[in-house]
């Protein structure tokens, strides 16, 4: 068999054909769900995001002050079901919810109380929190509620401050509980 010329060119090889089996079209999109979690952890996520929940509603009817709202039952699931995400981290908790809780009052000065603004407002929270390093996805609707509630900003922020405080606290909580070294939270403060 004769050699083949030199060339300068690198060498290819064919390409490789996808393996068989059912992972072509539109089912290569379609990967895999996580395990799910086991009983206890389930129970224990599921308890603290009730007790966490219903602390809000306790002390906001002792402060005539609700402090249950929307974006924080979405950050108690984050927190108690899953506490080792970077969201669920209390820097991103707190922190995401007061930057854009502020990006919703500067929206709001701005351009006052409509869905247009509101619009704005989540979006530019988006914004925020990522220049800030604080991303919390629900935070994000914090900003929104803002706009179109209109509410007095000195007591909502400090509210609202106290709320993401007592969810980080009840996750510690819910943490300590588990069993030794299956759950820990915070993975970082600040």
């Amino acid at each position: 068999m004769p050699t083949p010329p030199a060339t300068t060119e690198p060498r290819t090889t064919p390409a490789t054909p996808a393996p068989p089996g059912p992972r072509r079209g539109l089912a290569r999109l379609s990967g895999r769900a996580p395990a799910r979690p086991p009983a206890g952890t389930v129970a224990l996520a599921t308890g603290a995001g009730i007790a966490g929940l219903l602390l809000l509603v306790a002390l906001g009817g002792l402060l005539h002050h609700p402090l249950l709202i929307p974006p924080l039952a979405a950050s108690a699931a984050l927190v108690m079901a899953a506490p080792a995400l970077p969201l669920a981290q209390p820097r991103n908790v707190v922190g995401g919810q007061l930057v854009s809780a502020g990006v919703g009052f500067v929206a709001l000065a701005l351009g006052g109380s409509s869905m247009w603004t509101a619009a704005v407002a989540g979006g530019a929270a988006v914004g925020a929190m990522a220049l800030t390093r604080t991303p919390h996805s629900p935070a994000a609707a914090t900003a929104v509620i803002v706009v179109l509630t209109r509410p007095a900003a000195p007591s909502f922020l400090a509210a609202l401050a106290l709320a993401t405080v007592l969810l980080v606290l009840v996750g510690c909580a819910a943490a300590s509980r588990a069993a030794r070294g299956t759950v820990r939270y915070p993975a970082y403060w600040w």
